[in-house]
């Protein structure tokens, strides 16, 4: 078995899972499963759509809020680095240069030492596992793919946008018409990532974003080729109520044609799933929403740790 997912105690059948992950909710997804599985049974794997060259630097947001949260030391909103200073970006706003999307000081030393792993001849995972290591994080996580794979959003207007365009710098607010995953179609897996979702007992996919960070990894052929060869699947819904909390994941999927609520949520990953996991806010859809997917509901806000504890201890309980 590939090194890159062997751990020192495990025979990876049941019970080592892994997490489809991105953004805030997959981070906090990975810290909720972290309380529900041994560090060697457990691998996560990023969504790396998002990645960009930002002020010169490597950027990979999901990778590192999956990290940061991981470590402890995520900002209050669940992104960047808790007590960050932004001093860089403080002198490039005065020298003239846009700054909307701010790196505090401490992210950008991370985006430094990836940038420079990668320029050095390295790889995205390469870079990953360094960056990991150095902020102590137990769990494994490897990048979707180290091909470049870059989501594109097309607007009601006609406009394409890289990802960081449309998401931080103009705020989501942009209609959606239509979302590309560029260099997907021939992208390989990371090393360890299609290996890992073969041994494993379960497949999580997190509560995110369905269009916009779950789909750039399952555009990568070998990565949804591994999936469907799996027996349990599960999907944690990223909605309460049939709305996303922040964000526009609900709008993105009924831009995508998806339709409302968990039922969209059903529809993104038709095919793929086996268990889907609601909020209690939405326990009528056990029984409303029939088919072959098995629908549980429980407490899905994932912000504090004592809610991933909580989160944890029944995903044990009830898949394990």
């Amino acid at each position: 078995m590939n090194d890159a997912i062997q751990g020192p105690n495990s025979s990876y059948s049941n019970p080592f899972a892994v997490l489809l992950a991105g953004g805030v909710g997959g981070a906090r997804a990975a810290r909720a499963l972290s309380t529900a599985f041994h560090d060697d049974e457990m691998l996560v794997i990023g969504n790396v759509g998002d990645d960009d060259r930002i002020y010169g630097v490597h950027v990979s947001a999901d990778l590192d809020t999956i990290m940061y949260t991981l470590a402890g030391i995520e900002g209050p909103h669940g992104w960047g680095i808790a007590g960050d200073s932004f001093t860089v970006m403080d002198h490039l706003a005065g020298l003239g240069v846009p700054t909307t999307f701010r790196l505090g000081d401490r992210d950008l030393a991370t985006c430094l030492v990836r940038t420079r792993e990668i320029d050095s001849g390295g790889t995205l995972s390469g870079a990953t596992e360094t960056i990991r290591s150095a902020l102590h994080v137990p769990t494994r996580i490897l990048p979707a793919s180290d091909d470049e794979v870059r989501t594109r959003i097309k607007t009601r207007r006609g406009e394409w946008l890289a990802f960081q365009e449309y998401f931080v710098e103009r705020g989501h607010a942009d209609d959606v018409s239509e979302i590309v995953y560029a260099g997907a179609d021939r992208a390989e897996p990371a090393p360890g990532v299609a290996e890992a979702i073969e041994a494993a007992g379960i497949v999580v996919i997190a509560p995110s974003n369905p269009p916009l960070s779950i789909h750039p990894i399952l555009a990568v052929p070998g990565i949804r080729r591994a999936l469907e060869t799996k027996d349990r699947v599960v999907a944690i819904s990223p909605l309460f109520g049939g709305k996303a909390l922040k964000g526009p994941a609900d709008r993105v999927m009924a831009s995508m044609g998806l339709p409302p609520g968990n039922a969209g949520v059903l529809a993104a990953y038709d095919g793929l799933i086996t268990d889907l996991v609601v909020d209690v806010t939405d326990a009528s859809d056990v029984d409303t929403l029939s088919g072959p997917v098995r629908i549980h509901a429980t407490g899905t806000l994932l912000r504090s740790p004592e809610q991933a504890r909580l989160f944890g201890r029944w995903f044990r309980e009830t898949f394990r």
